[in-house]
């Protein structure tokens, strides 16, 4: 296998300086067209490609991103990733992608890999074991290097780095009103993301709505754990042994799980229980029936994160400049609740 072509060969075989060759594949106004279309010829006939890792020594940019994902098969982190790889393209940024599957010590490991200068900037949104340790020295010391952090979705107030989140209690309060508004007068939270963000913020949002209109509060309607084991169970006894009309779920599993649970106990849906979804995902959209849901925008998390790291990476803003970004949600009215009729 051949080698590949340097700008200084390219400079010799057509005999002009080694400036002028470079100039020209940066198609600067200082070397003429004819000079400039003769160069780029030469170089694209020989599969000329800059090394990438000597430009990036010079002009001590490597115009690398490194993403941090905790699940690539939760449709919302394959939806902010899109968002971050469009904005990045646009703008001549690559990205590098890593997966923490919910693992502190891989999402320590990783970083520390990535910021030994083969990157610009981190977006990240922390694991779940991260989240539950409470152990964010190897973001502050990221930061201390002077390396910029966009956080997404999961943050922490003892991270001083930019954010980019949903207005989650906000978005939980109003989802809890509509079924309310429906006419739904007991009313359930079921979620699989304890310990994180989601689930105590969705929580909380649904808590001050049944607070603010005079709801009872009953705890033997919520249910909150880890992951999905047993939820279906714990969703039909809940059924067995307690009124329900109505019901908020955190996650798209438990949302799934929930219609689950309905269906095998007959249950029609929306005419005996309402449900609503958070994330608005492909599960939301594609199950029986439809699911009315929160959309999180997730796209446009990706897209707001990845302006935000670039414009700190590019210094057109100040390092210390620290800002939250909260992107706004969208009630999405699908099959699953019933029609509004109660004006509060």
């Amino acid at each position: 296998m051949s080698k590949r072509i340097t700008i200084k060969q390219i400079a010799q075989a057509l005999h002009v300086s080694i400036s002028t060759v470079s100039k020209a594949l940066n198609d600067s106004y200082e070397i003429s067209d004819e000079t400039k279309k003769k160069i780029q010829e030469y170089a694209k006939l020989h599969k000329y490609k800059p090394n990438t890792l000597a430009l990036s020594l010079q002009n001590k940019k490597t115009k690398t991103i490194g993403i941090i994902i905790p699940n690539i098969l939760t449709y919302y982190f394959a939806r902010v990733l899109r968002g971050i790889e469009k904005v990045a393209t646009e703008k001549g940024y690559n990205i590098i992608t890593c997966i923490t599957n919910e693992s502190y010590k891989k999402e320590v490991d990783t970083m520390q890999m990535l910021s030994n200068g083969t990157i610009d900037g981190f977006i990240a949104c922390m694991s779940e074991e991260t989240l539950k340790l409470q152990k964010f020295d190897h973001f502050h010391d990221i930061l201390e290097e002077g390396t910029p952090i966009v956080l997404y979705d999961r943050t922490h107030q003892d991270i001083n780095c930019d954010k980019v989140v949903t207005d989650t209690v906000k978005s939980a309060y109003k989802a809890t009103r509509f079924l309310m508004k429906s006419g739904c007068k007991n009313i359930a939270l079921v979620s699989v993301s304890e310990g994180l963000n989601v689930s105590e913020f969705s929580a909380k949002g649904y808590r001050k709505a049944l607070k603010k209109y005079d709801f009872p509060i009953n705890e033997n309607l919520i249910i909150r754990q880890h992951d999905e084991t047993n939820l279906k169970e714990r969703i039909m006894k809940m059924l067995d042994t307690n009124k329900v009309d109505g019901i908020f779920t955190v996650d798209e599993i438990s949302g799934a799980i929930t219609i689950q649970a309905l269906d095998a106990k007959k249950i029609k849906i929306p005419e005996e229980i309402s449900i609503i979804g958070f994330t608005n995902g492909m599960i939301s959209r594609y199950s029986t029936p439809p699911l009315t849901s929160v959309n999180r925008f997730a796209h446009t998390t990706g897209e707001t994160a990845a302006a935000r790291l670039i414009d700190k990476i590019e210094e057109k803003i100040e390092f210390e400049d620290i800002k939250t970004e909260i992107i706004k949600t969208k009630l999405v009215e699908r099959e699953s609740t019933k029609k509004l009729f109660i004006k509060f």
